[in-house]
């Protein structure tokens, strides 16, 4: 984009072209200049808010691990699994049917699950809980203290920053605010030192329009603005000003770099798709630019299934589904799958057992990792049985991860391109593991 073109916008917003024109342009070359890289990666986070019974994706198809199942699932129980054929040589296991979308790319090698992940500060055992050992995570059960220690990455204490924020900070001495896009708003992951969440709608940024004519009140309104965007003598007010036109820039850099984007067919009109496909539209105008980093936050609500899962819980899973596979087919038209990995949180597991009508909060889960960069086809760390009173079962179908989540996180983060140093640095519990990360990437 040339400097004519986009003053233009600036004057088409409404807004005074010379109040803004550092800033904007600062603005803009943070936006397509993203900082000494010679390649092109970004990491899509979808967290499924209310802890997903993520127990329930993976199906034990016969032996006694399917016994076991249906004695622990009752009425939760899944008929007609889909067969799955992992690399790994782990007992029949087959794929919720509500999955069907993901079926393909998992058999292609796009996909994998990650099993028995869960928040832990150490090897945890049975006995070890039992006994209330120092390293048991804090607030287990709840919803926004599992919420915090997986975004977090590590205990809050006083923490207020998240690892995919710090991830940023520890690669780019100052990231561009478009390094750091939310889809659903502020949240703990993105929240840094020096970078925050740059917030955009699902239907994509929202524009600053102007009052047509030359009326008082246009006159008095451009006047308004301006007086607003000018250095004040109070430093409340300064900052405010300050704070207002670094938004208007950032807003109207992003919507000249998605200006005369060709469409992105494909994608359905549910609300976790057109999250992804704004995140798409995004990617296909930074990618161009020939490097950086990215992160992307999209969210999907719902999965606190107390009640009524029989039926809510495929309706969950299957709009997930499409809605992933959508956005997979885009960054393959694209050209840039083996660029850019989504992968999955949520509060946590649920329990086993049935209360009646739905599952209650659990511990450990599956998660899901997806891009042309996952060595997929595969299932990582560790099934759990889902027999009830097993050597890793709490109480009441709730299960001991076997996989921290930090060790889950640093495995995205090595492929972003961190070092182990600065993996045990962004979670300090890593070092209690054997293994930093999973082998789930490729370099």
């Amino acid at each position: 984009m040339d400097r004519r073109r986009f003053l233009s916008m600036c004057i088409k917003g409404g807004v005074s072209a010379a109040a803004l024109t550092s800033t904007q342009l600062q603005a803009m070359q943070n936006l397509l200049n993203q900082q000494n890289y010679t390649d092109y990666k970004a990491m899509v986070c979808i967290f499924l808010l209310g802890g997903n019974d993520s127990m329930n994706m993976l199906i034990p198809l016969s032996g006694d691990e399917k016994a076991d199942y249906l004695a622990s699932r009752q009425n939760l129980a899944i008929e007609s699994p889909l067969p799955l054929s992992p690399v790994s040589q782990l007992p029949d296991t087959g794929l919720n049917p509500a999955l069907a979308a993901l079926q393909s790319l998992f058999e292609q090698g796009d996909f994998a699950f990650i099993a028995g992940v869960g928040t832990l500060r150490a090897p945890t055992s049975l006995s070890d809980y039992q006994n209330k050992r120092s390293h048991i995570p804090a607030h287990l059960f709840s919803h926004n203290d599992q919420q915090g220690r997986w975004m977090h990455g590590q205990e809050k204490q006083s923490l207020n920053t998240g690892w995919g924020a710090r991830m940023l900070e520890l690669l780019e001495a100052a990231p561009g605010f478009a390094s750091n896009i939310s889809l659903a708003g502020t949240n703990p992951w993105q929240r840094g030192h020096s970078t925050s969440a740059f917030a955009m709608s699902r239907s994509g940024q929202a524009k600053i329009h102007p009052l047509t004519g030359t009326s008082t009140r246009a006159q008095q309104f451009d006047a308004a603005i301006s007086r607003m965007l000018r250095q004040q003598a109070h430093p409340l007010a300064n900052s405010y000003s300050q704070g207002l036109s670094k938004g208007i820039a950032q807003s109207q850099a992003m919507n000249a770099s998605l200006e005369g984007l060709a469409p992105l067919p494909g994608f359905s009109d549910m609300p976790l798709s057109q999250q992804l496909h704004t995140i798409a539209k995004v990617i296909a105008s930074q990618s161009q630019q020939g490097g950086g980093r990215q992160i992307f936050y999209a969210t999907m609500g719902g999965f606190d299934t107390h009640d009524e899962q029989v039926t809510k819980h495929p309706e969950l899973l299957s709009t997930l589904a499409t809605s992933m596979s959508e956005f997979h087919r885009a960054m393959d038209s694209l050209g840039v799958s083996q660029q850019v990995t989504s992968f999955t949180m949520s509060d946590f597991g649920r329990t086993l057992s049935s209360n009646g009508d739905g599952t209650d909060h659990g511990w450990a889960g599956n998660q899901m990792v997806m891009g042309g960069a996952v060595k997929g086809g595969d299932i990582y760390g560790q099934l759990l049985p889902q027999r009830l009173g097993s050597e890793f079962d709490v109480k009441g179908g709730r299960l001991i991860p076997q996989v921290s989540t930090d060790q889950y996180s640093a495995t995205l983060a090595k492929w972003f391109g961190l070092s182990d140093g600065q993996l045990l640095d962004l979670f300090p519990s890593l070092s209690a593991f054997n293994d930093l990360y999973l082998p789930m990437m490729r370099s």
